[in-house]
């Protein structure tokens, strides 16, 4: 079962300026991708990075971790669009709503989230700080704070990617946890059932009914 823990991280002002310099160049250059992918039709990573991978980092100075996610994340957002207008979200084709979303390149916020892999991020659970890669060249001794119990589930269980997010001036990380499920119970004692209204025979129950059987 996968999940996400929200950390807050807690920069210094030094650590916060690398960090939101980042951030923006990262999705500055992910719009950039984002017009080469649509006047190209390179809408896959493979295909994309062709186009786009020297020149994001080189334009922007990413590195080759943060330059690959900056792709991606781009192609993913055509995957997300083609999904929504596939799914009439932007109304019927040939409405000038769904001529507005179709008809242009994808842009990105400046505060957009940006995601992280090992590479580029490392936790250090016991001193609650995180190492984490930027433009400015890798922060150390970033610190971060949570709840006690989803701090346990992270160092427990996280794998994968962390998406960087700024919200209303503070930072987080978004980390996602896999944590194996259990056995099932192939053997269960009792049974509960909510009764839903519905009328069998001539004594319907009400709504509210609650059924527990052992």
């Amino acid at each position: 079962m996968k999940l996400v823990v929200r950390v807050k991280l807690l920069p210094t002002p030094v650590q916060a300026a690398a960090l939101e310099a980042t951030l923006h160049a990262c999705n500055q250059a992910a719009t950039w991708a984002a017009g080469v992918a649509f006047e190209e039709n390179a809408r896959r990573p493979l295909e994309l990075r062709k186009h786009a991978y020297a020149e994001v980092r080189a334009r922007w100075g990413l590195g080759a971790q943060a330059a690959q996610h900056a792709i991606k994340k781009t192609c993913d957002a055509y995957t997300t669009l083609k999904a929504n207008l596939r799914n009439g979200r932007y109304g019927r084709p040939r409405t000038k709503r769904h001529a507005r979303a179709s008809g242009k390149p994808v842009v990105f916020r400046p505060q957009a989230a940006q995601p992280y892999d090992d590479r580029m991020l490392s936790w250090q659970h016991q001193a609650r700080t995180v190492s984490i890669w930027t433009t400015a060249g890798r922060l150390k001794n970033v610190a971060f704070t949570g709840q006690a119990e989803q701090l346990a589930v992270l160092a427990a269980h996280r794998k994968g990617e962390s998406d960087l997010v700024c919200q209303g001036g503070k930072w987080f990380l978004i980390a996602t946890c896999e944590i194996p499920e259990g056995d099932l119970n192939t053997h269960p004692v009792g049974f509960v059932g909510v009764d839903l209204g519905i009328v069998n025979g001539r004594f319907p129950l009400s709504v509210d009914t609650l059924i527990i059987g052992s």
